[in-house]
């Protein structure tokens, strides 16, 4: 599977040579009727629900693109539904073509 930095070029800012990547766009997650849909519970993880639908944990952006969740967290609000696309290698072809030539 790719991983979400893979495509993302690296730019050297400062005299200390150290990395920074370029802002990162995500893809438009239409619906589809083969989407499945869940309710979190206290203890949900991105990352988990990424692995235990896609068997990645690295996929959890996708997730938390289809259903517009922002900010730093892994733990979805108890109680929200959740929208876990069906055709991820759509998703991950888009996310590569969008950022890998800017």
């Amino acid at each position: 599977m790719s991983y979400r930095y893979t495509n993302i070029e690296k730019i050297n800012t400062n005299t200390q040579g150290n990395e920074y990547y370029t802002n990162v766009i995500y893809p438009d997650i239409p619906i589809t009727s083969n989407d499945q849909y869940i309710i979190t519970t206290v203890g949900d993880r991105l990352d988990l629900i990424a692995y235990d639908t896609y068997k990645d944990v690295n996929l959890w952006w996708i997730i938390a693109a289809a259903n517009n969740l922002t900010g730093d967290s892994m733990y979805p609000p108890v109680g929200t539904q959740l929208r876990l696309p069906a055709n991820i290698q759509i998703v991950v072809n888009k996310f590569n073509a969008i950022n890998s030539v800017r």
